[in-house]
């Protein structure tokens, strides 16, 4: 195993861990908001709207993420078949002006004599 590959997703592990716990933590905190506007609401009827709102929120982002993810996933697929296609012309190029200078040099030594 490479240890730096291991350290890197570590890394976006604990990175993903901690995204997620502050979404969780915002959900709560905009569920208080959301009940502290509605001061008519007993202390029971206020724990549930507090409930359904996280649970609502948390499933939203989810959900957020996981399109977020796809399209990563998507857009990494065509950046990865652009550049293959990019370094398959620069190798062309490449080739094709080492043969285009060859055949010039052979032509200058062939003109000179």
């Amino acid at each position: 195993m490479d240890p730096d590959k291991d350290t890197a997703r570590g890394l976006a592990q604990l990175e993903g861990y901690l995204l997620w716990n502050a979404e969780v933590e915002e959900a709560r905190r905009g569920a208080d908001r959301f009940t502290d506007a509605l001061p008519w609401l007993t202390t029971a009827q206020r724990e549930d709207v507090r409930r359904v709102y996280t649970a609502d929120r948390v499933a939203a982002s989810r959900a957020m993420f996981r399109r977020i993810c796809a399209r990563a996933t998507e857009l990494r697929g065509e950046y990865d078949a652009r550049y293959r296609r990019l370094r398959a012309r620069c190798v062309a190029a490449g080739v094709v002006l080492v043969g285009a200078v060859g055949g010039a040099c052979t032509a200058v030594t062939l003109l000179v004599r």
